[in-house]
């Protein structure tokens, strides 16, 4: 078995982790590359996790060339199977299974009628290009049921899907770093005694800042000592800066930037959350997991498999920025059942959402498709 692991290189956040995580645990088992289209700082960052990681180097999007380079390259080197990550690799990966007869499976780490929703040229464009690749799939990896059921109900065949949950390695070492150590890099000027309470997002409207914000106001005015700590870039950025002054929380509301690494991130909270309208299982939950942080996050996708109302966090409806802000106070108010929470969301997330169990997910799944090229 030989498999090729396709992605534009661009990804940031839970992406990003997925595929770097699930490829350097799966190479313990297979022969496996990871190929990006572009160089950047996800390709830096595999190779410094000793991956099998190449790029193409691809000067412009949806370069028709890059299909023959990839298709001669795969079969040249014997691959026996294509997975595919995201709208560009899924373009290129549909027309090269169609050209070259490789098996190809992809991973659907997001609803992909709502990834370019926001600009008008790309949704138009990118969104019906993605669509029609998708459909020529022999396989699928929905990262929650819920991912599966919306595939389902888009004519997706069931009895291809797979469902397969993020995981992480909790065995793993963790560098411990201070949270004045923290605060002082990003430039934060966050007193010691404060609360902080913390989400890590892409700054789209997807993730919900808005609601952040605004429960952020109403916790604010309750709970002097509370900070809130915004982590994370994006198109939203000068609308949510607006958005915070607007409402009178310059001096309470912190924005930290992009960050590279999130456990450090999520070490200077006291609770962690995310806000969004709709996700799959996300990453930032299962590091806060990690770290057993008492997390408050939106009941969308796949989220309650991970945080069960009132025994591994709390949960809140997407959308509710007073209901967000309740359960924020009684964290805040009741430091035992927060700290409680926490410890039982470690314990959890590590019996059922672990590294090992994601990669022999796939291994499977591989063995039934990747028979190689004709």
């Amino acid at each position: 078995m030989k498999v090729m692991h396709l992605i534009s290189g661009g990804e940031m956040g839970g992406s990003k982790t997925h595929v770097l995580s699930l490829v350097q645990a799966l190479q313990k088992k297979i022969d496996i590359t990871l190929m990006c289209l572009m160089a950047g700082d996800f390709f830096n960052e595999g190779r410094k996790m000793g991956l099998n990681i190449g790029t193409l180097q691809q000067r412009k999007r949806y370069q028709l060339h890059t299909v023959f380079e990839l298709g001669r390259l795969l079969r040249r080197e014997g691959y026996t199977l294509l997975h595919c990550h995201g709208p560009r690799a899924n373009f290129y990966g549909a027309l090269i299974r169609k050209l070259y007869k490789i098996p190809a499976l992809t991973t659907i780490h997001s609803d992909f009628l709502l990834d370019f929703q926001h600009n008008f040229y790309q949704h138009k464009v990118y969104t019906t290009l993605n669509t029609l690749a998708l459909k020529t799939f022999d396989g699928y990896f929905a990262v929650s049921e819920n991912f599966k059921e919306m595939l389902v109900s888009r004519g997706f065949p069931a009895d291809k899907i797979t469902v397969i949950y993020n995981g992480l390695d909790f065995d793993a070492p963790v560098k411990t770093v201070s949270r004045q150590e923290f605060l002082k890099k990003h430039g934060l000027n966050i007193p010691e005694e404060a609360k902080i309470v913390g989400i890590l997002a892409r700054l789209h409207p997807i993730k919900g800042l808005d609601i952040f914000l605004q429960g952020a106001k109403t916790v604010a005015e309750a709970e002097p000592d509370t900070h809130f700590l915004i982590g994370g870039d994006g198109e939203r950025r000068d609308r949510l800066l607006a958005l915070r002054d607007k409402l009178g929380l310059k001096d309470r509301v912190h924005f930290a930037g992009h960050i590279s690494d999130p456990l450090p991130f999520m070490q200077a909270l006291d609770i962690n959350t995310l806000t969004s309208y709709s996700e799959s299982l996300p990453y930032v939950l299962l590091e806060g997991a990690l770290l057993r942080k008492p997390s408050v996050s939106s009941d969308v996708g796949g989220i309650r498999k991970l945080i069960i109302d009132g025994e591994t966090g709390l949960l809140f409806p997407a959308g509710d920025a007073a209901a967000f802000a309740g359960r924020l106070l009684t964290l805040l108010r009741n430091g035992e059942l927060a700290k409680q929470l926490g410890e039982n969301l470690y314990r959890h997330a590590r019996e059922n959402f672990s590294l090992a169990k994601l990669a022999a997910v796939h291994t499977e799944v591989y063995k039934k498709y990747g028979k190689g090229m004709n």
